[in-house]
């Protein structure tokens, strides 16, 4: 889920006024709107007709490019995995929630790996917020963890809006071991595989400035590799726009940083020995446990009501086992 969730919804967004709602053919436009799909539910009931009717890979408040982009990566991930992995067997009620109001939506999409498999689970989510100063805040999110059979990185990425003119990128493979303990580790998956190369061009985009979390513990777990920007397009059409620069910059490396993680890490066949393996649980054990503590666990009740964050919490902790 979201590694930057607490920073991103304490922090205030522009002004009402620098959220202009775009005319209806805009790409744009699907920020600040209801899909036609989606409305308040007004019982438990109501909430499990709309989510038979809602799909984690619709992506519905998003812009065309950042749909397209998303479910082409969930479709390689699963595509090239597939073989590897469980159905998604969440209650519809996890897949699909919203509070009381209807002015938060998300979805939660998870897929355990087979006992056989280095893959632990995938999760996807995506998640809308009306912010009450106007305008929105949407969220989509992909990760992949592998399990103690093998000490390769894991993948990570988030595309969060804010704005129709602003977008937040991580985009990283964070590693499982200490980088400097282990430069070896560092050389195979980080170096060999040029992972810089994608971050370097991203850094020569105009619209493209370093983000940085206001979480220390979260800079502390990315690698050195790490993808996270800021991206302000151009408000009044004279540059690129957002939507433009999803479908010719930040796609391109997403699809690219994906090949890598699949070919290196996920389908690279490194395993670890028996005695290896207690270390990386402790480790993977003790983020997850971080990443309920800081980004979820205090958000979901006040975004969602505590009914559905405790179902949601619960079927992630269940997947992390913590």
């Amino acid at each position: 889920m979201a590694a930057i969730f607490r920073h991103i919804l304490q922090t205030p967004p522009p002004p009402s006024s620098s959220f202009p709602r775009p005319a209806s053919s805009s790409p744009s436009s699907t920020l600040l709107s209801r899909p036609s799909c989606i409305r308040a539910a007004s019982s438990p009931m109501d909430i499990h007709n709309q989510a038979s009717k809602i799909k984690f890979t619709d992506f519905p408040y998003v812009s065309a490019p950042h749909r397209n982009l998303m479910v082409d990566l969930v479709s390689t991930l699963e595509t090239r995995l597939g073989s590897e992995l469980l159905p998604c067997t969440l209650p519809p009620d996890v897949q699909y929630y919203q509070n009381e109001t209807g002015t938060n939506h998300a979805s939660l999409h998870i897929r355990s790996g087979l006992a056989s498999s280095p893959v632990d689970f995938i999760l996807g989510s995506w998640l809308h917020c009306e912010l009450p100063t106007g305008g929105a805040l949407n969220i989509t999110s992909l990760s992949s963890y592998l399990n103690q059979t093998t000490d390769a990185p894991n993948f990570l990425l988030e595309l969060i809006q804010s704005s129709p003119t602003s977008l937040v990128l991580i985009l990283d493979l964070p590693p499982r071991k200490d980088l400097v303990l282990h430069p070896d580790y560092l050389q195979t998956f980080y170096q060999d595989t040029q992972l810089d190369t994608p971050r370097q061009r991203l850094d020569k985009l105009a619209e493209a400035k370093p983000y940085f979390s206001s979480a220390l513990y979260i800079r502390s777990v990315v690698s050195p590799t790490a993808i996270l920007v800021r991206i302000e397009a151009e408000a009044d059409g004279q540059g690129q726009s957002l939507e433009e620069i999803i479908e010719n910059h930040v796609g391109p490396i997403a699809k690219e940083v994906l090949g890598i993680w699949l070919d290196q890490c996920a389908c690279g066949k490194r395993e670890v020995e028996e005695d290896e393996r207690a270390y990386l649980k402790k480790r993977d054990d003790l983020i997850k446990r971080k990443t309920i503590e800081i980004d979820l666990g205090s958000n979901f009740p006040r975004l969602f009501g505590p009914d559905a964050a405790d179902r949601v919490l619960g079927a992630i902790k269940e997947v992390y086992r913590v």
